[in-house]
């Protein structure tokens, strides 16, 4: 293998499909109907933004499983994050909290992947300054490892070892078009146009 061959970035591979993904939801809402003895008092939030369709998604199958209407709502995680300073700014999303609130309650935290664990201590400074839930827990479609907090998931669909060199991509027909998990180097797409900037700036010979 060559020395370029062996930095040649690569792409996305598929590592769940639209029935991997629908199956993981339904075994995590019997899990939380299990541990929360019915999920009597549980709350959803789901994190923007693909946090949000699968806390919609999980919260259709709590109904089919229960029989009964779980409070859904949503949480935007902005104005909390650590690396606010560091990234340019982005737009704020919908906090929405359903009727009855979230104290005494044991809150299910929503999110596609969990990584760093940067996003969920934002999540949980958030919800400090909204209400004193019983509980929280997390749900998590994949986790990818590499924690930098002391935080873990009570629901994980996938757990997906990567190298800190790879990016997870999650897909949600509600916002992409199609359900799917990808997981390729980091810098795929990065090279990839650059590649064909640089291919769109070389003169044209005549064929």
């Amino acid at each position: 293998m060559t020395a370029h061959q062996e930095s040649a970035p690569r792409p996305p591979h598929q590592v769940l499909d639209g029935t991997d993904i629908a199956r993981v939801i339904t075994r995590i809402a019997h899990e939380i109907v299990e541990r929360a003895k019915g999920a009597e008092d549980v709350v959803l939030l789901g994190i923007h933004t693909r946090g949000v369709h699968l806390a919609r998604r999980l919260h259709a199958r709590l109904a089919q499983i229960t029989g009964r209407d779980i409070p859904l709502g949503t949480l935007d995680i902005t104005m909390y994050r650590d690396d606010l300073r560091l990234k340019p700014a982005r737009a704020l999303e919908h906090t929405e909290i359903p009727p009855g609130g979230i104290d005494g309650r044991l809150v299910v935290l929503v999110d596609d992947v969990l990584f760093s664990g940067r996003t969920i201590r934002a999540a949980l400074d958030a919800l400090n300054d909204i209400g004193r839930p019983r509980a929280v827990q997390l749900a998590v479609l994949v986790d990818r490892g590499h924690r930098e907090l002391p935080i873990r998931a009570d629901y994980v669909g996938k757990n997906l070892p990567t190298s800190l060199r790879e990016a997870v991509q999650v897909r949600l027909a509600d916002r992409d078009g199609l359900d799917a998990v990808l997981v390729g180097d980091r810098d795929f797409a990065a090279r990839s146009s650059q590649a064909l900037a640089a291919q769109s700036t070389e003169p044209h010979l005549p064929e």
